[in-house]
């Protein structure tokens, strides 16, 4: 090897170069009479030393060989040699080689690299040394330092390299693999990868940590195609699956690679988690692959997974049995369609895993494929596997499976009121027949078989739903009742993501209750819990929520109503977080999955809509899910966006009213900077209902002269008064006309409101049946309207008639006065006058909705006391015989729990529960009419 400018070690190349063609040629005598001349006129070159060294090895004079090397290292480490070649260095490295003094070799490299520590060629013999010493931690250093001199991939890879076989030859060397792992992701993110080499490095660093989702990750990203052999993700689908047999999502990629097909992994329309769904979806192009490919590959996999089963017997691991049942579908999607093997599956899978709680769920989109006989199949088979009367945790089990996957199929709604009734009855007794079952257990744990009386109080609300007999509604209740009272609770905690995902089932109800108070105290409780739910959409909403129940609380107070705001920065911060940048950010939460099947959603309730006997439960399923499906539309970010804007409406109303009565304002500037800024929240409050801003305009005249129907607008009823009410605020200082008015007769913004709140109150009084035999009456949207649009209508009169007390000094002796605004103080008075009458009217109507508790309670029992064999009642009768029965079996827990058990005592709970919502809402009503008596009493005085 010749060096730059034609000098070999520091000798000029024509001068060495027959000294290596003798060596070349093995005349080794003629290469040592060459080199000694050569050796006489350089004595101190390193190179020529060890040009010797080689040719004495050669001859076969290892003693002579080493001391003329030695003598080589001496003269390289003296001060009198300026340049290092790899030349020199490489023939000392092979003269030590073959004399078996690596380490001499090795020194004379780390001391080149020590004097020329950034040259790569040193470097790079100094790391073959290391190798040939098998020092795998200094090799795997000296890559590094290369690495981080240069930047090249390859270096990299030999650091890599070195570190893999520390894991394989080292203890405790796997500890390294997290390194390696961290070393490629860095340069993958700075620099990619662009050999194949290296990918498979990456891919095996992964498989070393067992890490075989992220391998697949990887394959399946841009770096893949640097690794085109399906072979190598089927193997390591397969390695995966194997480590983790009850990955149902793995199994679904395995099954997409042996397919050679790409699977997305479908999920459930109505939930954000991945379930156990078919690859439907995924497969639906059909594979490139041959039929007879298909089934040897599918055969395949049926024997892998079949092998797994072998190796679990435990009921923990599902997934391998849910397997064999997606490879007989997939079978009979590209074979046979008759073939009996899917259907056998699914018994199979019954007979292993049919008493655990989740079996039914576990194969409900299977279920949905199978023709009506394969069902009656199917749960025939179930039935026989248990005998229905021992007693054992394993066939309660069975036979609650048995209900479920009738339920989940929605077969119940094809049965007759006389089957489902003889069904919830079956069930109930069931439950009772088999507490003796959880005698033992811990009073937190979950009852055996609890899931019995749920089913059974579903099919009572079903039976409500198709007779209008409040009798059922009242035995559902009493059903879960007795279940609460079998299984004694301790207070419920619920925290950190359970508030977030279950809050649905509650709020929405409380927040149309008069109950403030116990309504604000959850929604603190949400407040407070924001850490993790910043880009939560329920997060949104309840803030909202909190700051508005506050001004509902405190709307009889334009002190503390202002104080409130304040803290809020006047409603400004709600109406940053609703713009539309960040709304995009934010994320639903909810676990609609959890609904009853008769709510699927908060604002749909079946139970209000006729029941329709030629619905089929496909049907029923089918519309279940599609307004599930676009819950989480872009309604629910409206509302969402509504409720944020109400707080800033609010102040903006009261602040810019204030001095509207005035006709000599000393400055109106604040004023047309409220102005400016209210303009654009009424455009947004408009859209977020539907509406451009001039035709929501059209809509509430419509309303308030009677041309337009109430009912047509009744899902947005109460967000209609609340616009009316701010564009009220608005009109009343705006430089501009927001309402437009034909001539003197035509009504003016007050008269608007206050006939649009009269209508809107008397429509839902009219409606309104009898609170305690009407479920799903209007007492929420009456809360509703008193307690916003109103209580914001009551802010904004309470501002104008404040803007009337003297402020400040008296001005001087003909000086601007101030005097009331006589006619718009009129317009104020009748308003006052309208809340008046229609705050009475509802008070009267709560008087005669209020019943002495006794005659409440006998009417609501009067619906369990019919003589009808069909009708309500039954299941109430065996509530209280099992109550009232000493089973020593029970065990003492329970026996003394069902003491007190007694449907008298639910049902009175139900009535002191109504009235209590009775009570508050006349409270309501009654803080309301003392503040507008105190308002009229004001503006009679300054009137007069």
């Amino acid at each position: 090897m010749a060096s730059k400018f034609g000098l070999a070690g520091g000798i000029p190349e024509r001068r060495v170069r027959p000294i290596w063609d003798a060596v070349d040629s093995r005349q080794y005598k003629a290469a040592l009479k060459l080199c000694t001349a050569l050796l006489a006129k350089h004595p101190t070159s390193p190179y020529v030393l060890a040009l010797k060294g080689l040719i004495l090895e050669r001859m076969g004079k290892p003693d002579e060989a080493l001391s003329v090397c030695l003598n080589a290292k001496e003269q390289l480490y003296s001060d009198n040699i300026f340049h290092f070649d790899d030349l020199t260095l490489s023939t000392l490295q092979i003269v030590f080689q073959r004399l078996e003094r690596l380490d001499l070799a090795t020194s004379c490299y780390e001391y080149a690299c020590t004097k020329y520590p950034n040259n790569l060629e040193l470097m790079m013999g100094l790391f073959n040394c290391y190798v040939r010493e098998y020092s795998y931690v200094k090799q795997q250093q000296t890559a590094i330092k290369m690495y981080k001199t240069v930047g090249e991939e390859r270096f990299l890879l030999w650091a890599i390299c070195s570190i893999q076989l520390q894991v394989h030859f080292s203890i405790g060397g796997e500890k390294l693999l997290p390194l390696a792992e961290a070393l490629l992701k860095k340069h993958i993110t700075s620099h990619s990868l662009h050999e194949p080499e290296a990918l498979a490095l990456y891919i095996s660093i992964l498989e070393q940590q067992s890490k075989y989702d992220a391998a697949l990750e990887v394959l399946s990203g841009d770096l893949g195609s640097l690794m085109g052999r399906e072979e190598d993700k089927l193997r390591l689908q397969k390695k995966y699956y194997l480590a983790n047999p009850d990955d149902w999502e793995s199994f679904l990629h395995y099954l997409g690679c042996l397919l050679e097909h790409d699977v997305n992994l479908p999920k459930s329309r109505t939930s954000e988690h991945p379930s156990s769904l078919p690859v439907d979806s995924a497969l639906a192009l059909k594979t490139s692959l041959s039929d007879e490919l298909v089934e040897s590959r599918l055969a395949s996999a049926l024997s892998f997974v079949q092998k797994l089963q072998v190796n679990d017997t435990s009921d923990c691991v599902r997934g391998p049995h849910l397997a064999s049942i997606e490879i007989e579908r997939q079978r009979c999607r590209s074979g046979n369609p008759t073939d009996r093997k899917f259907i056998e599956a699914l018994i199979n899978y019954f007979h292993r895993f049919g008493h655990l709680s989740c079996a039914a769920s576990d194969v409900e989109i299977y279920l949905h494929m199978l023709s009506s006989d394969e069902t009656t199949e199917l749960l025939d088979t179930i039935s026989r596997s248990f005998d229905a009367s021992s007693l054992s945790v394993k066939g309660l089990g069975l036979a609650i499976t048995t209900f479920k996957v009738q339920e989940l199929l929605g077969t119940f709604f094809s049965k007759s009121t006389t089957e489902l009734q003889h069904i919830a009855k079956g069930m109930v007794e069931a439950f009772y027949k088999n507490l003796p079952l959880s005698r033992d257990l811990d009073p937190q744990e979950s009852m055996h078989g609890e899931e019995l009386l749920c089913m059974a109080s579903s099919i009572l609300v079903q039976l409500f739903w198709r007779t209008r007999n409040l009798g059922y509604l009242i035995e559902a209740i009493l059903v879960l009742e007795f279940g609460l009272t079998v299984r004694k609770y301790v207070t419920l905690e619920v925290k950190n993501i359970l508030l977030e995902s279950a809050l649905h089932h509650i709020l929405p109800q409380m927040l149309n209750s008069p109950l403030l108070q116990q309504t604000a105290d959850l929604v603190i409780e949400f407040v407070q819990f924001k850490e993790r739910l910043q880009h939560s959409m329920q997060y949104l909403s309840v803030r909202s929520d909190s700051i508005i129940l506050s001004l509902k609380q405190k709307a009889e107070s334009l002190d503390e109503v202002e104080s409130i705001l304040e803290n809020v920065n006047h409603g400004a911060r709600l109406v940053e977080l609703s713009n539309e940048d960040n709304v995009k950010r934010f994320t639903f939460n909810e676990d609609l999955q959890a609904r009853p099947w008769w709510t699927p959603t908060t604002s749909v309730n079946f139970l209000s809509e006729p029941f329709d006997e030629g619905s089929t439960p496909a049907c029923f399923r089918a519309k279940a899910c599609e307004h599930k499906s676009t819950e989480k539309d872009d309604s629910k970010i409206k509302y969402a966006e509504r409720k944020a804007l109400l707080p800033r409406l609010v102040y903006l109303s009261m602040h810019g009213c204030a001095s509207s009565l005035r006709e000599t304002q000393l400055n109106g500037s604040g004023l047309d900077t409220d102005a400016t800024e209210m303009k654009p929240l009424l455009l947004k409050y408009a859209r977020s209902i539907g509406y451009s801003i001039d035709d929501a305009l059209s809509v509430i005249l419509g309303m308030s002269s009677g041309k337009k129907s109430v009912k047509d607008f009744t899902p947005d009823i109460v967000s209609w008064m609340s616009f009316a009410v701010f564009i009220n605020a608005w009109n009343l200082w705006s430089n501009e006309s927001v309402v437009p008015r034909a001539d003197e007769s035509s009504p003016s913004s007050w008269q608007i409101v206050d006939s649009l709140v009269k209508i809107c109150v008397e429509e839902q009084l009219i409606d309104a049946n009898r609170i305690l035999t009407s479920p799903g009456n209007n007492i929420p949207v009456l809360v509703q309207m008193i307690t916003e649009p109103i209580s914001w209508h009551l802010v904004v009169i309470q501002s104008c008639v404040r803007s009337m007390a003297p402020q400040g000094k008296k001005k001087k002796k003909g000086g601007p006065s101030e005097r009331p605004n006589v006619p718009r103080l009129q317009a104020i008075q009748r308003s006052v006058q309208c809340m008046i009458d229609t705050l009475r009217s509802v008070q009267s109507w709560l008087s005669d909705q209020m019943r002495p508790e006794e005659q409440a309670l006998d009417i609501l029992l009067s619906y369990l006391q019919g003589g009808n064999e069909d009708g309500p009642g039954q299941i109430s009768c065996i509530l209280e015989e099992n109550s009232a029965r000493h089973n020593p079996e029970l065990g003492e827990r329970i026996a003394q729990s069902l003491e007190t058990w007694s449907s008298a005592g639910v049902v009175r709970r139900i009535v002191g529960a109504e009235k209590e919502l009775l009570v508050e809402l006349k409270k309501i009503c009654d803080s309301k009419l003392k503040l507008l008596a105190s308002v009229s009493a004001s503006l009679s005085s300054a009137l007069h």
